[in-house]
């Protein structure tokens, strides 16, 4: 079975296939498709991207929307941390929060994807949630993964997931998590 990727991020496409079932074929996006992230949480971006690409394509997809989540700072950045600082390098948006946390103790934080499937042909909608928590490191380490994850220590863990890499990151990411719980219930259904 072929399932599209709502997603021009390679690193993200990259990790939904690490937890993608041997019998089915991820296809990433294809063509100058883009669409407008105008939801105020996680589910409604991500099931915002699967139906817009969804009939795009005319296909199966699977989308996600996620985020780093920062308790002292309210959730910050959340939906928007991918457009926090946009046209900033993710090595600057991180300098910027560890600068806003500076004095703060509270370091608590967690990363936050939702994952969606959908089938225009049907239609046929299903949305799941992964989180990791953790805390914030007081400084960028590490340079494996990508986005905010020199910054971010999973709970159980003294690395960061920047320092941990891949083989940690593709068990207990809130993508994994997400996409494990999504597949899941897809093969329970006998959709995949």
């Amino acid at each position: 079975m072929i399932i599209y990727v709502a997603s021009k991020n390679p690193h993200k496409v990259q990790e939904i296939q690490l937890v993608t079932p041997a019998h089915v074929t991820l296809k990433p996006i294809e063509g100058d498709w883009i669409v407008d992230e105008t939801g105020e949480t996680f589910l409604e971006n991500s099931v915002l991207k699967a139906i817009e690409y969804g009939k795009y394509v005319g296909s199966p997809v699977v989308s996600d929307d996620s985020g780093l989540s920062i308790d002292a700072l309210d959730g910050f950045p959340g939906v928007m941390s991918a457009r926090y600082l946009e046209g900033a390098s993710y090595r600057e948006k991180m300098e910027s929060i560890l600068e806003l946390m500076k004095n703060v103790k509270d370091r608590r934080a967690k990363f936050v994807c939702c994952a969606t499937y959908y089938d225009p042909r049907k239609p046929f909608l299903v949305s799941v949630q992964g989180e990791v928590h953790g805390h914030i490191s007081y400084e960028i380490r590490g340079e494996k993964g990508f986005g905010y994850d020199p910054i971010f220590i999973p709970e159980g863990y003294d690395k960061t997931f920047g320092e941990l890499g891949e083989d940690v990151k593709k068990h207990i990411s809130h993508r994994s998590v997400a996409f494990k719980k999504l597949f899941d219930i897809l093969s329970l259904l006998g959709i995949i």
